[in-house]
């Protein structure tokens, strides 16, 4: 009996040898693969990337734009080979844009971190080069075009970056959109860039921003942003008056970012916003030379408030946007960056008058001593949107913008009058005035096309007449040209495939 009991555990001990021996030689198993998952916290279209806590968001769009009766983008023609309003004048632009943005949120003890940029490449048919030359085909504003006159090298355009900042703990930091713009931007119901009334941009403003949040849709922020920029409006010597500029624009070097805070209040039937910006006019040495001294720092400010009503008895979606903004030295928070016409120094109706519309931050007259005297603006722009149906709908807009000189208009007259003997009235005042019409198709789940037309109208308060001489070569005619108000319009048609 012991001894059966002995050949049994023998033989158990040696099967079980054997058995974890042939375990030992098996395959390792592998690693289960980690499949992307999807991250709700944030929003439709959030993933993890695998191996992180960390959610992305991919996003974007693509472009096509074309617009009639101008020379760059949505300006107009109205300086320039553009205003000749004759063979020398462009009848529209061209431009293809794709647009990529990379939004990532982590959440921490501290709240959520958010990263997000967003990019745009682009090629956009150029001004035309005057007088017979041709048009230029390469990156919008620069002045090395063309790159090759075949048009052989196809893949020049440009590249932009429209954002780029880091969220965390309530801070914003880096170029996002100024805490000053309304949360439509430039666009209250509109699709072309040029409307005056508002400031803040609709590309984003390197800044420090800290928002408190005190919930039910209720935020106040404040921080700074950088004026070079999009905020820096000229400040203009008028010893540099001509035929067509009240001045030359002279900067000294920025020293204080401006000051921009808001309080919004979003909810339900709509928002309430009230911001304001504290800007800062530093100009260069008297005849630019170090040791004649400087004008005094001034310091401009600007005020806007904007609300929007949702939820109207029009129809369902339907939305008003309105803004109304006044500054004193801080011009670009109304004629924003893109507002040209508004903001240039010309506007011409073909080869025989021209009005004359600059909207600086400060003019000085340049003689030593001589100190910055603030410009003063103020404006409005809004627009009313019905959707017809799920696939239609259509914006009327509008927009108006004053600007005055105050006290700096003494010296503008006196020295643009010493150069222009035909001048008999001299007011540098204006006023633009916008209006258009926007409807849009989306046949198709974020594929949208638009049909966008503008009217623009300068009111200005000159008269008389100036010679141009060396502007005028731009135009076809050297000559005398009436000083009377001025009118363009500008057409849009628009492909937008959002992603």
């Amino acid at each position: 009996m012991k001894l059966a009991k002995s050949l049994l555990l023998s033989t158990a001990a040696g099967l079980i040898a054997v058995g974890g021996a042939q375990a030992a030689d098996l395959p390792v198993k592998a690693k289960a693969v980690e499949y992307v998952k999807v991250c709700s916290l944030y929003g439709p279209g959030f993933y993890y990337i695998p191996g992180t806590d960390t959610c992305i968001k991919l996003g974007g769009y693509m472009r096509i734009d074309v617009l009639g009766n101008t020379n760059v983008d949505s300006n107009g023609n109205t300086n320039g080979a553009s205003g000749a309003q004759n063979r020398y004048t462009n009848g529209y632009t061209w431009r293809s844009r794709a647009d990529v943005n990379i939004d990532t949120r982590t959440a921490t003890e501290y709240g959520v971190v958010r990263t997000f940029f967003d990019a745009v490449y682009q090629w956009t048919s150029d001004t035309y080069a005057a007088n017979g030359a041709g048009s230029l085909y390469g990156p919008v504003g620069t002045a090395a075009g063309p790159y090759n006159a075949g048009q052989g090298n196809v893949a020049y355009g440009t590249v932009g970056v429209w954002y780029a900042f880091i969220q965390f703990a309530g801070f914003t930091m880096g170029k996002a959109v100024s805490q000053f713009a309304a949360p439509w931007t430039i666009y209250p119901g509109n699709t072309v860039d040029s409307l005056v009334g508002g400031g803040g941009g609709n590309t984003g403003v390197n800044q420090f921003t800290y928002t408190f949040d005190f919930g039910q849709g209720v935020t106040a922020s404040l921080g700074v942003q950088d004026q070079s920029g999009y905020t820096q409006a000229g400040i203009l010597n008028t010893t540099g008056a001509n035929a067509v500029s009240f001045g030359a624009s002279n900067y000294a070097g920025t020293m204080a970012p401006d000051i921009v805070g808001k309080i919004l209040v979003d909810q339900a039937w709509g928002l309430i916003q009230g911001s304001f910006a504290v800007h800062q006019n530093r100009a260069g040495y008297y005849g630019n030379v170090e040791g004649n001294g400087a004008p005094q720092d001034k310091w401009g400010y600007a005020g806007q408030l904007a609300f929007s009503l949702k939820n109207l008895p029009t129809g369902p979606g339907d939305v008003i946007n309105v803004q109304g903004v006044y500054t004193n030295g801080a011009t670009r928070y109304n004629i924003q960056d893109l507002a040209s016409p508004a903001g240039s120094a010309v506007m011409y109706s073909g080869i025989s008058s021209v009005g004359l519309g600059m909207a600086p931050d400060s003019v000085y007259s340049g003689a030593a001593g001589s100190q910055q005297h603030l410009v003063s603006t103020w404006g409005m722009r809004g627009a009313f949107t019905h959707n017809w149906d799920p696939y239609w709908n259509t914006s009327l807009y509008g927009a108006y913008a004053s600007v005055q000189y105050g006290n700096g208009k003494d010296i503008v007259c006196a020295a643009f009058q010493a150069v222009n003997a035909g001048v008999t009235k001299c007011n540098p005042d204006y006023t633009i005035g916008q209006v258009g019409l926007v409807t849009r198709w989306t046949p198709v789940k974020n594929l949208t096309f638009s049909a966008d037309v503008t009217y623009t109208m300068l009111d200005q308060n000159m008269a008389g007449k100036v010679n141009v001489t060396t502007a005028g070569a731009a135009v076809g005619k050297n000559g005398d040209f009436q000083l009377k108000d001025q009118n363009s319009w500008t057409f849009l048609l628009r492909a937008q495939r959002n992603w």
